[in-house]
């Protein structure tokens, strides 16, 4: 790849509008140029006649995207900047108009789908994983919360497997991922290439019915009695203890996942994801959502949260607070104050609009 070469690639033939991520060497990561394209490309062709059907896919053989920026989203939170707060919002504005788009969204979940990867393609009408998909929302282990609506979808997976992945950063596969409502059909990667060239020649219905095949049993459905009874509880802390104190080896595990995490992203994350599950559309939890990211930007844990990670790659976070008990409520509360002039503002469409 040259370094001429746009980082979002986009076509439009025979009726099939497709969108490429184009960051292979990082996974595809998102930036907000690339938001940018890819808003102004869908709003396009949602008014184009010539273009029945989009496709998102990512460049390369690792994945369809592995998040948003995070280095860049590092310098901005240590630096005091406000160019994250930017994208985000163009992000999340993205986010509701791939859930609400007129026209089959087809999103290729193949490899690796993480955080902002999982925004702009589990809010589409056609999703797609294979038997690469890795699926997952990490970000308490960053110091940050599920954002580009992952509280939406996590909040509504049957019981409480979502809050799991939430807390223990978690990864689903292709099963999982369909099981939960973060996917809707099972395709082999081999067959990917002839799925995508059959949406040109046909209906999204007619591609699906001649390459789809049943998706894989899912292991995190098959252990939801534990995950249910475990994070059901109220608070971090008690759920913490009962997965300690179960008998399935699994539980005591994703105690100790838990505990390396941000204490104050994880309590804020359950907040987030109790409150999501009560809001009633995706342009609401968005909202919030921008609220939450907007402070997490100035708190200690998510600066050094990615430090720890991705810039020095120590993987020894200092988290403040430190423990969960340390963590307030008024901690907890300061990331969800309204913020005035900078709210985000999407609404659901009403009925008669759409």
């Amino acid at each position: 790849m040259t370094g001429h070469e746009p980082e979002v690639l986009v076509e439009a033939k025979n009726g099939l509008g497709r969108i490429t991520l184009n960051r292979p060497k990082a996974i595809n990561a998102l930036n907000h140029d690339m938001v940018r394209v890819m808003a102004e490309t869908l709003q396009a062709w949602e008014s184009d006649d010539s273009v029945r059907a989009v496709v998102l896919r990512g460049a390369g053989e690792r994945g369809l995207c592995a998040g948003g920026d995070i280095v860049s989203i590092y310098h901005d939170a240590r630096d005091g900047g406000t160019g994250s707060q930017e994208f985000w919002r163009d992000e999340y504005i993205l986010n509701a108009a791939i859930g609400r788009y007129a026209k089959p969204y087809v999103a290729i979940m193949d490899g690796i789908v993480m955080g902002g990867g999982v925004g702009v393609s589990a809010h589409g009408n056609v999703r797609v994983v294979t038997e690469r998909s890795t699926i997952a929302m990490p970000e308490t282990g960053i110091g940050f919360v599920p954002d580009v609506g992952g509280t939406y979808l996590l909040s509504r997976t049957p019981g409480e497997i979502g809050t799991h992945i939430a807390l223990t950063t978690g990864r689903m596969k292709a099963g999982d991922a369909i099981a939960l409502g973060f996917a809707d059909h099972y395709v082999p990667s081999d067959a990917l290439d002839k799925f995508v060239a059959a949406l040109e020649t046909g209906s999204v219905d007619d591609a699906l019915a001649e390459y789809s095949q049943p998706a894989p049993d899912s292991a995190l459905l098959a252990q939801r009695d534990w995950i249910d009874a475990a994070y059901s509880a109220d608070t971090v802390e008690e759920i913490v203890e009962r997965l300690r104190s179960s008998d399935v080896p699994e539980a005591r595990t994703a105690a100790e996942q838990i505990l390396g995490k941000s204490p104050v992203a994880l309590k804020v994350t359950l907040r987030s994801l109790r409150h999501a599950r009560q809001l009633g559309s995706l342009e609401e939890v968005l909202n919030e959502e921008f609220r939450v990211s907007s402070a997490s930007l100035t708190s200690h844990d998510l600066v050094e949260g990615i430090r720890a990670q991705v810039v020095d790659k120590d993987r020894t976070p200092h988290w403040s607070p430190a423990t969960l008990a340390d963590v307030t409520a008024s901690d907890v509360d300061a990331y969800f104050q309204p913020l005035g002039d900078l709210e985000l503002g999407l609404a659901a469409p009403k009925e008669n609009d759409r």
